[in-house]
This record gives structure tokens, C-alpha cells and sequence, in this order.
């Protein structure tokens, strides 16, 4: 890892530490403070002038006290910064400040925090307070006119603040929403294809059964290697969801979800359903995304399962068009066609539209050539699957 990988490391690790812990937070910004504020009593004072003493260093560090509740109670904290701040002024001749830093600090505060009623009433209150705080002061228009500039920069950049987490949350519901979409379609896929042939296969073994048990034995082998493949698949996706350990303290198992290279697998589990099941590739092979192959084989399994649920199908076919910029996956059979078609429209085909467009590509489905059978057709630009990849 680089210079620069380790400081963003050290940049999430401190965000991370903040987020989890605002006190700290609030303390260290108030220490900042009263080291800034300390720093005219250490500097000498012109001879003219009466000494810096311990009261006005007292009065000074009572006026930083209230930024450790800034977060709990803005607007009281702000109060409080001015009331301590208007006590200092006329109490004691102490050293004076380039800048009102707990005012501002509580300014900052309250517009990135507060909610429009508390700041308007702040917004009125520093129209009195800035104007009587210069006037105990210098008297200048200069004063007063740079005063009311830096009030006015601390509370936009606190509605700016404001405004930032406003946009990270959506933005991290917009994710999440996502997130629960895709492992929704992860979920159907799986689950579906898994029971709808573990059905079929338990429907045909007592036929068997009677007729030739050495078919029915097959058709258990089959229930059972697909039920395992099943398994396999959501304990990899629970795996990820939990990001960690099981709950034997080992690690998740990890594996890559399944693409082009598991698509042989997934045919001869589906043939031996019964259904014969023809694969096709046409074109020059290129090189495919990885998130591509995995929505490839969700586009197979769920329109092959489709099949076996629905088609009442002897043969189906699927079929991989390379061109020079895109993917075409089809999948066709020889089942009942248009009279299926309303029994697809569940959540598949939704799921197969959704993956395509997640790559920038299309989906279309319904019955096949001159009217026979049952086709699902799946466009992917290749180049959008390399931008997505990226």
C-alpha cells in the first residue's frame, strides 16, 4: 500500500472514530479553541495596556465550556457562548481576539444542526448581538462590518454541512434500496430454480418408481445435487451479507458466483428434469466481465426454470450471439407458447429486465418464431459491461 493508500486508510479509520464517538469530537474542537483564544495571553502586552490575568484567562475559557453540548443542545450552547462572551467584555480588560471563534463555532452548529425556527431566531439574535459587541468594542464600521461577513460564513458552510449528509443519506438509501433489489433477484433465481426442478424430479421418481427404479434413483441424485447447489449459492450469499464469520467462528465461504463456466453444470442439472436442453454459441468468443457471466447465468437459469414451471416444453434451446460490441442471450422451447405467456410475467422476467438495464442493455420476451414455443432475448453491450466492471 502507498503513501496515499495509507492516508485514506487513516482518513476512514479517523471519520470511522468520529462518527462513533461525537463526544470526543466536540472536546477535541473545544480544546482547539482554547488553544487559539490561549494565544494572545501568552503574547506581551504593550506597555499602555493592563496586564493579561488569571480572571480574564478564567472568563476566556468559560466562554469555550459550553461547545463540549454543541451537538445535544445547539441553540442553548449558543446562548450560553454569548452570555459568557458579554460577561468577559464587561467585567475584565482582557486580551482581545482576531476572531470570535466559540461564536462562530456555535453559529456553525446550529445551522447544521438545528431546524429552521431555531435558526431564524439565531439569525435575529446576532442582528442585536454583533452590532452591541462591536460597539463595547472598537466602534468601527470595519469591525462591524467584518463580524457580520464571518457570522455569515459560518452559517453557510453549517447549511452546507447540512446539506452534504442530507445527500450521503439518500445516497445510502438509494444503495441499500439496490442492494436489497439485486440480492431479491439473487434470492428468486436460486430458490426458484432449485424447486421448481426438485419438484419436477420429485413428481416423476414414484412414475419411476414403478416403472424403472433405476430412473427413479437418478431422479433422487438429481433432488439431491440440486439441493446442495442451492445451498452452496446462498450460503456464498449469506456469507457476504454478513462480511465476516460464521457462527462456529470460521470464515464465510467465499467463492465466485457462478458465470459461463458454470452454464455446462446448470444444463445437465435442468436435463434431468426431462427437458432436452440444446446450447448454441455463435460468433468469435470475446472476453466477458465477470459481473456480466453472472447475469448471463441468472438470464439461463431463470428463463430455463421458467420452462420447466410453466412450457410443458420437450426441447429448449439456449443460445450465445458474440458480435464486436455486444452479447445476445436467447432462450427458446417448444412449449405452449402464448397460452404460457401470462404465467411468466412474475418476478423472472422482471429480475431479467433489471439485469440487463443495470449493463446498459435490454430484455424482450415472448412467443417464439411464427408463434411457437416461448423465446426471452437479452441484449449486453460489451463495452458497457467493461464501464460497469470498472
Amino acid at each position: 500500500m502507498g503513501i496515499g493508500g495509507e492516508l485514506r486508510g487513516g482518513w476512514e479509520r479517523g471519520r470511522a472514530l468520529a462518527a462513533d464517538h461525537p463526544l470526543l469530537v466536540d472536546i477535541g474542537i473545544a480544546l482547539l479553541v482554547q488553544g487559539a483564544m490561549t494565544m494572545p495571553f501568552l503574547v506581551p502586552r504593550a506597555p499602555g495596556l493592563p496586564p493579561a490575568t488569571w480572571a480574564a484567562y478564567g472568563l476566556g475559557t468559560l466562554t469555550v465550556v459550553p461547545l463540549v453540548w454543541r451537538r445535544h443542545a445547539p441553540l442553548a450552547v449558543l446562548f450560553a457562548v454569548l452570555a459568557a462572551n458579554a460577561l468577559y467584555r464587561l467585567t475584565v480588560d482582557g486580551p482581545g481576539q482576531p476572531l470570535p471563534y466559540t461564536g462562530l463555532v456555535a453559529v456553525y452548529t446550529v445551522a447544521a444542526l438545528s431546524g429552521p425556527r431555531a435558526r431564524l431566531l439565531t439569525g435575529l439574535v446576532l442582528m442585536v448581538a454583533v452590532p452591541v459587541g462591536v460597539w463595547l468594542n472598537t466602534r468601527s464600521a470595519r469591525e462591524l462590518t467584518f463580524s457580520l461577513f464571518v457570522f455569515a460564513a459560518a452559517y453557510v458552510f453549517g447549511r452546507l454541512t447540512d446539506a452534504r449528509q442530507r445527500a450521503h443519506r439518500v445516497e445510502a438509501e438509494q444503495a441499500a434500496a439496490r442492494e436489497r433489489a439485486r440480492i431479491a433477484r439473487e434470492m428468486h433465481d436460486i430458490l426458484s430454480h432449485a424447486v421448481s426442478l426438485m419438484i419436477v424430479q420429485a413428481e416423476a421418481g414414484p412414475v419411476a418408481v414403478r416403472a424403472a427404479p433405476e430412473r427413479a434413483e437418478a431422479a433422487f441424485d438429481a433432488i439431491s445435487a440440486t439441493g446442495r447447489d442451492a445451498m452452496a449459492q446462498l450460503r456464498h450469499m449469506l456469507g457476504v451479507l454478513r462480511d465476516g464469520g460464521d457462527d462456529t467462528g470460521g470464515t464465510a465461504p467465499r467463492e465466485p458466483q457462478p458465470g459461463l463456466a458454470a452454464l455446462p453444470g446448470l444444463l445437465d442439472r435442468v436435463r434431468g428434469s426431462g427437458l432436452d436442453v440444446v446450447y448454441r454459441s455463435e460468433g468469435e468468443v470475446a472476453p466477458v466481465a465477470g459481473d456480466v457471466e453472472v447475469t448471463v447465468f441468472r438470464v439461463v437459469q431463470e428463463a430455463l426454470t421458467n420452462v420447466v414451471k410453466h412450457a410443458e416444453a420437450h426441447t429448449a434451446t439456449v443460445q450465445l450471439s458474440y458480435a464486436r460490441h455486444e452479447l445476445e442471450v436467447a432462450v427458446t422451447d417448444d412449449g405452449r407458447g402464448a397460452h404460457a405467456v401470462s404465467r411468466r410475467g412474475g418476478h423472472g422476467l422482471v429480475g431479467i429486465r433489471e439485469r440487463a438495464a443495470a449493463h446498459g442493455g435490454g430484455a424482450a420476451a415472448g412467443p417464439g418464431s411464427g408463434g411457437r414455443g416461448f423465446e426471452v432475448r437479452v441484449r449486453i453491450p460489451l463495452s458497457a459491461a467493461a464501464e460497469v466492471r470498472a
